[in-house]
């Protein structure tokens, strides 16, 4: 495929994609104009805000917090999910405990973690970690279960051992799975970074919402605030690609069976 016709594919998405966020804005920008209310600024001056004062240090370091937790969970929810995935009596015993730990609202933990580890970046990393762990682990636990066992049995009549079945043969089934779960990992992780850091920070993208509250300005809350759904859109966007990337196999194999 050429340079300029890859161009032309992008800008046509693009535009596929991007009308109605456009009519969004404009309709947002007219109301607001309209309106003149103080807590509904037009976007224009919210860009303008922006502009003049990015916060990308509070912003940089409320992401090194979002992704550090996000990998603390991802690896601590795959393993495990894959140790109880692979024993029916411990997923039979850890079963309602896992239930029941999912259904627990991340945020009421928030006070037990401030009396445990203070407030500051540790109370907010086990925040970010308590909440995310869930979906990544219980989607690991469900892709490892759901293995078919005629790959198992032929693993073992080929000689494979533990290891290799785990690397070969159930891991790769329960790869989709898997991303599933970190993908609305994600999601979550950016909310409860957000929540943590309103509760007790001196720093990152809660404090400066706080400090906008306290100031009384709105624009430079609703700044905040489109710049976390950009950050959102972002981080979706680019585990996407890395999801297509590690997926492809498993694309070609589905295409291969139909």
């Amino acid at each position: 495929m050429t340079t300029g016709r890859r161009v032309r594919r992008t800008l046509r998405f693009l535009a596929l994609r991007g009308w109605l966020l456009v009519l969004l804005v404009i309709a947002w920008e007219t109301a607001a104009r309209r309106a003149e209310d103080i807590y509904f600024p037009p976007p224009g001056r919210v860009v303008r805000v922006m502009a003049s004062d990015p916060g990308l240090g509070e912003l940089g370091r409320s992401l090194e917090l979002l992704l550090l937790g996000w990998a603390i969970a991802g690896v601590v929810g795959i393993a495990v999910g894959v140790g109880i995935g692979l024993s029916r009596v411990a997923h039979h015993l850890l079963d309602p405990v896992l239930q029941f730990g999912r259904a627990v609202p991340p945020p009421t933990l928030i006070p037990f973690f401030m009396v445990v580890f203070g407030l500051g970046t540790s109370m907010q990393l086990a925040t970010v970690v308590s909440g995310v762990v869930w979906p990544v682990l219980l989607n690991t636990v469900d892709g490892v279960r759901s293995v078919e066992p005629v790959q198992l049995d032929s693993a073992r009549v080929f000689g494979l051992g533990r290891a290799a079945r785990l690397r070969y043969v159930v891991l790769p089934a329960a790869a989709p799975k898997v991303f599933a779960g970190l993908r609305v990992a994600l999601g979550f992780a950016l909310i409860l970074m957000v929540i943590a850091e309103l509760m007790g920070s001196g720093d990152g993208v809660g404090a400066r919402l706080n400090a906008a509250e306290r100031e009384f300005r709105p624009d430079r809350m609703w700044a905040v605030i489109l710049q976390l759904g950009a950050v959102g859109c972002v981080l979706n966007g680019l585990f996407l690609l890395v999801e297509r990337r590690a997926l492809a196999w498993h694309r070609g194999a589905r295409r291969g069976n139909t």
